[in-house]
């Protein structure tokens, strides 16, 4: 499995942002794909995820709604949409294929088991 985010810029405060996570080598069965970021000094943390099972999403409670996942299957895609991003908000963004649980994805970190590279995101004025 092969896994490449693109998209991490430097934005302003308040500003936008569209992040993109290209899989390969893997099948959308069974499987999940999350997205994840670490900030400077802190542990990684869960933004949200969809199932290839079910074909749902979930978030983190602290950013749902902020955030927003969005998926194209024939691309192997899945897009991470920020918005009212804040210093806060700065850090390298992670995509990871993992398993489901019950059809449904989680934003645990030991249920993924590949990740990509990473792409940095820094919000600063």
């Amino acid at each position: 499995v092969q896994l490449m985010e693109s998209g991490g810029d430097l934005v302003q405060p308040g500003g936008s942002l569209r992040l993109s996570c290209v899989a390969s080598g893997f099948s959308w069965d069974n499987s999940a794909i999350g997205w994840f970021r670490q900030a400077p000094g802190k542990e990684r943390e869960g933004i949200g995820c969809f199932s290839g099972d079910e074909g749902s999403y979930f978030y983190s409670n602290s950013l749902r709604g902020r955030f927003i996942l969005s998926t194209d299957r024939v691309k192997n895609t899945v897009y991470l949409d920020m918005h009212s991003l804040d210093r806060d908000d700065t850090g390298v963004y992670y995509c990871a294929v993992g398993k489901i649980l019950f059809r449904r994805c989680v934003i645990d970190l030991p249920y993924y088991f590949d990740w990509g590279q990473g792409t940095q995101v820094t919000v600063s004025s």
